[in-house]
């Protein structure tokens, strides 16, 4: 199985975003860590990336196959890298998105370049 659907790069299409994974992965094991893994990296894309700007999109894939699934968020790029390191300040609202989706997933990585970045996570059934 494999899904793909566009969402305007705004904060406010997080929820649309956890709606679609929803309505895929209901019956999935790991649902809630996946929901909590594309909340992650859509506010991350909408965030540091060009998919926030005026007119941004952000691409989210869902593949499924045996006992895997992975779920990829497509950017359109921006200029820094995606970088898990802990929050300044340990209290802060932010700087968890990359650790929140290192616990949850079995692995995750990135690929891209200032043009467009794809960080994908992978669940097992």
């Amino acid at each position: 199985m494999c899904r793909r659907r566009v969402f305007p790069g705004t904060s406010e299409q997080v929820r649309a975003a956890r709606d679609f994974i929803r309505s895929l992965l209901a019956d999935h094991s790991c649902a809630d860590d996946i929901l909590l893994v594309v909340s992650e990296l859509v506010s991350n894309a909408t965030r540091h990336s060009r998919s926030g700007l005026p007119g941004g999109l952000v691409v989210i894939e869902v593949r499924r196959w045996r006992r895997w699934l992975a779920v990829a968020v497509i950017d359109q790029g921006g200029p820094s890298e995606p970088v898990m390191r802990p929050p300044a300040d340990p209290l802060s609202e932010g700087g968890r998105g990359l650790p929140t989706v290192d616990a949850c997933a079995r692995w995750w990585c990135w690929r891209g370049d200032t043009r467009g970045r794809t960080v994908t996570a992978f669940f097992r059934e």
